[in-house]
């Protein structure tokens, strides 16, 4: 998929590094039994407070099928990151079908917490990087962990 070719409302879009970051660590996940796979189990993750982070196929047809989850996310302060393929988002799962969106899980004592933290902060740089590029009027506050971005708009 080019650039020209995905949808612009997937945002915010890993480039190749980081989504193959994210793919090796969602098939990590899965053999640990830190994921749950489809938009369904994604949103009751969310809803139930034990998603790490969320990943999302920007090719997923139509797209608004799963862009309830980003809202959500934004809710529960959890990252979320779009890459661009479902087929390769479904290999990474473990699955030979396509997957639009799956969560990675939280787990008590899991030996995958630092790589879990590594792209969380990589998927929030994402974010940042952006606002601080297209918008003057933005100051990060950091806190217990998490950047906190403030818009000031006139």
């Amino acid at each position: 998929m080019t650039e020209a070719q995905v949808n612009p409302k997937a945002y915010p879009l890993a480039d190749a590094t980081l989504s193959k970051t994210i793919l090796d660590l969602v098939q990590q996940a899965s053999n640990y039994k830190q994921l749950r796979k489809g938009a369904n189990e994604a949103t009751k993750t969310l809803n139930r407070g034990i998603s790490e982070f969320i990943v999302m196929a920007a090719d997923a047809e139509p797209l608004e099928i799963i862009l309830h989850l980003p809202l959500l996310c934004e809710d529960k302060n959890v990252p979320y990151v779009f890459v661009r393929s479902k087929q390769a988002l479904g290999r990474a799962c473990g699955v030979s079908r396509p997957v639009i969106a799956t969560s990675v899980t939280i787990k008590e004592g899991s030996q995958l917490k630092p790589q879990i933290q590594s792209v969380q902060l990589a998927i929030e740089r994402l974010l940042v990087g952006f606002l601080l590029h297209c918008c003057d009027n933005v100051s990060l506050k950091k806190g217990q962990g998490k950047v906190h971005i403030e818009i000031i708009l006139f």
